[in-house]
């Protein structure tokens, strides 16, 4: 997501960057097309022209445009501005009340609301170390609450059992007294949805909400539905009244308007994104960190929490001690694989590096294979504990039996084993030159001789 705005955005301050001094005509010229490009990303006129205007009543100021670096100066109260309209602060899901809490998930059918359930419960769980217990309130969806019971399955988190013929209002009002009675810390309420809101829908929902006065209201939207998601948020909220928002598909290829729009129309902060399929794919929202996504100067900072959630620390505490000895094979290099696989991918990692929107186009041209771990991973496992452990002793024979047993080419093996010896190369040179001498002579001194 954001991947058009960040590219427009981004040519936008390389021009201003370039030049030494700025006028008050340049900001005027700069902010015009920060304001088309803001609602070609889909984001409500009303943000934009209260982005814009905020942006522009500082930028103009004598402090921005006699200073040293105006071009800088602007690009940083375009940043403090965005963070603004995303919120400024992390807004945690309130838990704050007499067990067990009621939260009540809202949102049209298709918006991922049941899914979001199971994450919001597995997050509550293993983080918070609650006891969730999950209720589906839709009656109408064929294998609506199956699919709750299913994904309480897969997640750990338990779901109230499925009784025929109830109303949602009886089953909410059962889901409470179970939780009650069994010692539940929290209760996630999944309502019905619909494909468009209708007065059906909106008076099932108040029933709902007052027969069970939960502390949290969360509506699940689709990022890639744009405005039209805005205008679902914005219904909800007059009728309902809802505390918070959850975008899903945040990953997709959306131009992130709703995003942008969400708090400025609603009022109501965005509390989590849904960043993949999987179960635990979901993230708090942090406004500081999705501005610097936008102006392309990534997100370090999630990069390594991510990294120290999924990396085993007593994984690399053993490889560490290995390089240190010099030796690295190719068990090794199968962990780091599969950490890089937790982390999201080659495609994850990289969006979350600074200055990676620049080169977008040369990474797609590059033909990233995200597979390609999964089939370096197949190779690596059709290899014997001895072959792993002592890559010398792959010779042609053995390439083949491999190449057969991962279903590849030997030339995907022969590549495998290329990287391998360039990696392993390096992890020598890394020992023979220590922190000083890698200190002095840079990164370069690592590469083989024909990179360097």
């Amino acid at each position: 997501m954001f991947d058009g705005l960040t590219g427009r955005l981004g040519d936008i301050f390389d021009r201003l960057r370039k030049r030494g001094a700025l006028s008050e005509d340049d900001v005027n010229a700069a902010l015009r097309e920060v304001r088309i490009a803001l609602l070609e990303a889909d984001v409500a006129l009303p943000a934009v022209k209260a982005f814009v205007s905020g942006v522009k009543e500082k930028a103009i100021g004598t402090e921005v445009l006699r200073g040293i670096n105006p071009g800088q100066m602007v690009i940083k109260i375009v940043h403090d501005h965005l963070v603004e309209l995303l919120g400024s602060t992390v807004e945690d899901i309130n838990l704050s009340a007499v067990p067990p809490v009621p939260i009540l998930m809202l949102g049209l059918q298709g918006s991922g609301k049941t899914t979001t359930s199971a994450k919001i419960g597995l997050r509550l769980k293993n983080r918070e170390k609650k006891k969730v217990l999950m209720a589906s309130l839709d009656t109408r969806r064929p294998a609506a609450q199956e699919q709750l019971k299913v994904l309480g399955e897969q997640t750990g988190v338990a779901t109230l059992p499925i009784v025929k013929g109830q109303t949602p209002v009886e089953i909410a009002k059962r889901a409470m007294e179970t939780a009650r009675l069994e010692g539940f810390d929290v209760v996630l309420l999944d309502t019905a949805g619909r494909l468009a809101i209708d007065e059906e829908l909106m008076d099932e929902v108040v029933a709902i909400r007052d027969a069970t006065q939960p502390v949290e209201s969360l509506l699940v939207v689709d990022a890639m539905t744009g405005q039209d998601a805005v205008t679902v948020a914005t219904n909800f909220n007059d009728r309902v009244g809802i505390t918070g928002i959850v975008m899903t598909r945040i990953d997709g290829d959306a131009r992130g308007g709703a995003a942008l729009s969400m708090r400025h129309v609603t009022g109501k902060p965005i509390k989590l994104m849904g960043v993949g399929e999987k179960t635990d794919a979901l993230e708090p929202f942090h406004p500081d960190r999705i501005a610097g996504r936008i102006l392309g100067m990534g997100d370090v900072v999630s990069l390594v929490e991510k990294a120290a959630e999924s990396i085993d620390k007593e994984e690399a505490e053993k490889l560490a001690r290995k390089l240190e000895k010099g030796g690295f094979d190719l068990e090794d290099m199968l962990t780091q694989m599969r950490q890089i696989t937790k982390l999201g991918g080659m495609g994850g990692m990289l969006n979350l590096l600074p200055g990676v929107g620049k080169i977008k186009e040369q990474l797609k041209n590059a033909n990233i294979d995200e597979k390609i771990l999964k089939r370096q991973e197949a190779i690596i496992l059709s290899m014997t504990k001895k072959e792993r452990k002592k890559p010398d002793i792959l010779n042609a024979s053995r390439r083949r039996r491999i190449a057969l047993g991962a279903g590849v080419t030997v030339a995907d093996v022969n590549r495998l084993i290329k990287q391998y010896q360039d990696m392993s190369e390096m992890m020598k040179k890394m020992k023979k030159l220590g922190q000083k001498g890698l200190m002095r002579q840079g990164l370069g001194a690592l590469m083989p001789k024909g990179m360097r």
